[in-house]
């Protein structure tokens, strides 16, 4: 059970709640424990005599225990149930804030689907055992000890018999605990990969419908949910074959108690009342018995569940602040020195050399594939660059603390993504919620405030997921103006464009200029009208620096851009004929 060593922390911090809960649980048990006990003197003494007075005074005396025994027992549920969702919210925390940590070759690595399963089943399996799992192993255990010392009391040998088959239950649970975790395991596991699958077809309904592949996905579906069914019946075979085990042990004690009992009570051995309360006590064994299972099943499941998400916790988040020095703010100036840098032992840019002044404007273009994205992402370190490669305003850039860099930087990736939000909560991410005047200035320059105003309630109204209500221009002017309303120092446009028509680029561009004057701004884009005007463009292929100038100076050198611009601008007279 190592895996749930990780909840110990979460337990200490709770453990005062926990010792009341235990508290309430041993009043509990103790109550529960003394009604046989009234009961056994009730027996004999109205055997002896039968009076109304001791009628009412045992009936009243047993009505007062089991009602202060129900009032601890709602409280031991309370504080027990509502510690453990306590713990719950706070493991649901600790998982999401290092989630946001984790670095993008981790998300590349794991499926979408397969997470959100760990941090939603899983964790309501890890919950169980906190809750539950503890409340019905304590009791369990106090009711065993309680019961077993006051039925020694009244029959040392009679107990020994009822025992018996106690022994036989504990190899059963003890045998069958390893293949349920197993097979817990096992289930959670398929689960996720169901999970997976719903989760990007729902993502990818219109490339599904586009290519007619419905009936394809259901099957798949199927199968997966097929596989899912198969190791769900394997576990509730053991766990059905659990319970009714115990239960045919535990009968089978009843009737050998009932059996030699009965002979002491004729033999006069022992009282009538004795007989009731040590039957009493063996009745109150069965549910403690039968928990035994159920706690097994519910602790076995919890560690297969936290191992899950124990992975996750343990996975390293790659980027992090570690020695940093003293930066208050970005000002703009970035310089690679002879970078070079491999996605997992595969070279993707090597000896890139490049000096950009704070509030100029570079741009970089080449070939699928030369490296562009890959550099860009290293200013903001969605990867990490090696040491003393990238610097931003002459600090290494692993030195800037992270939340200082990443404010100073603006970002349209080239993969557009929008939160199922409103337009103006899309826009305004990275802005506070009062700051409306930010959210409009950032949609004028990127031309969506004239959009904005023919939708339906204007900045209020609901994209959908992943913006699916707008179209790929829409997304990529939303996504541009998110990245300006914080008014970052630099500013990183990979292929930001290329969903926007040409006069709607121009626009675009015009309203740019302006803004891109007091700020450093990276440009990656395949269309030369875009880059034309730049200080500096930067032509990457094969990871290399193949090219550097402006538009004219490397028109003039007839390499790779010259060649662009030729084939766009015939491109372009072809198109206006």
């Amino acid at each position: 059970m190592r895996e749930l060593r990780r909840l110990i922390p979460y337990l200490s911090r709770h453990r005062a709640a926990l010792a009341w809960g235990l508290l309430c649980l041993l009043l509990t048990v103790g109550l529960s424990l003394v009604t046989p006990w009234i009961l056994r003197h009730a027996v004999d003494d109205l055997t002896a005599e039968l009076t109304r007075r001791k009628l009412y005074f045992y009936a009243l005396l047993l009505l007062l225990a089991v009602a202060v025994e129900g009032v601890f027992r709602f409280a031991m549920r309370r504080i027990l149930i509502g510690a453990s969702r306590e713990i719950e919210y706070e493991i649901a925390n600790d998982l999401f804030a290092h989630m946001t940590r984790l670095s993008a070759r981790f998300y590349q690595a794991n499926r979408v689907g397969d997470l959100m399963s760990r941090a939603t089943n899983d964790l309501s399996a890890v919950r169980q055992v906190l809750g539950p799992g503890i409340m019905y192993s304590a009791n369990t255990l106090a009711t065993f000890c309680g019961a077993v010392t006051l039925m020694s009391t009244i029959s040392v040998h009679l107990l020994l018999v009822a025992l018996l088959p106690l022994t036989a239950v504990a190899l059963v649970v003890s045998r069958l605990g390893r293949v349920i975790h197993d097979r817990s395991e096992e289930t959670q596991a398929q689960l996720s990969e169901l999970s997976a699958l719903v989760q990007e077809n729902l993502t990818g309904a219109r490339m599904v419908r586009a290519f007619v592949q419905e009936a394809h996905e259901a099957q798949r579906f199927e199968r997966e949910n097929a596989e899912y069914l198969r190791r769900n019946r394997r576990l509730i075979l053991l766990i059905g074959g659990l319970f009714p085990s115990v239960q045919v042990m535990m009968g089978l004690s009843a009737i050998a108690v009932l059996w030699i009992g009965g002979r002491l009570v004729v033999a006069g051995d022992m009282t009538l009342g004795q007989f009731v309360a040590f039957g009493s006590y063996l009745m109150m064994l069965v549910w403690p018995t039968i928990a035994v299972g159920w706690v097994v099943n519910i602790v076995e499941r919890g560690a297969a569940s936290m191992g899950r998400i124990g992975r996750i916790l343990d996975a390293p988040a790659e980027i992090r602040d570690e020695e940093v020095d003293e930066v208050p703010a970005v000002k703009g100036e970035i310089e690679f020195r002879n970078l070079s840098f491999a996605y997992d032992g595969h070279p993707v840019l090597s000896a890139i050399d490049l000096h950009v002044k704070a509030g100029t404007t570079v741009a970089i273009v080449g070939p699928t594939g030369s490296g562009k994205s890959t550099l860009v992402s290293l200013i903001p370190r969605i990867f990490d660059a090696p040491e003393g490669t990238l610097f931003v305003d002459g600090h290494d850039i692993r030195r800037i603390p992270l939340a200082t860099l990443r404010g100073g930087v603006g970002l349209v990736p080239q993969e557009t993504f929008l939160f199922s939000d409103t337009v103006g909560a899309n826009v305004g991410f990275a802005v506070p919620h009062d700051n409306r005047d930010s959210v409009v200035w950032a949609s004028a320059i990127a031309q969506l405030e004239r959009d904005v105003r023919e939708f339906p309630e204007r900045y209020e109204t609901l994209v959908g997921e992943r913006g699916i209500t707008l179209s790929g221009g829409q997304k990529q002017r939303a996504a541009l103006a998110r990245a300006l309303a914080p008014d970052p120092r630099i500013l990183i446009l990979d292929d930001a464009l290329s969903s926007v028509d040409t006069h709607t680029e121009e626009e675009i561009l015009a309203g740019l200029r302006g803004v891109m004057r007091s700020r450093t701004t990276l440009i990656v884009s395949h269309r030369v009208s875009t880059v034309k005007d730049a200080d500096l463009i930067v032509v990457l292929r094969e990871g290399r620096v193949s090219e550097r100038g402006t538009h004219d100076d490397l028109i003039l050198a007839g390499g790779f851009y010259a060649d662009l611009y030729r084939r766009q601008r015939l491109e372009q007279e072809m198109e206006d004929a």
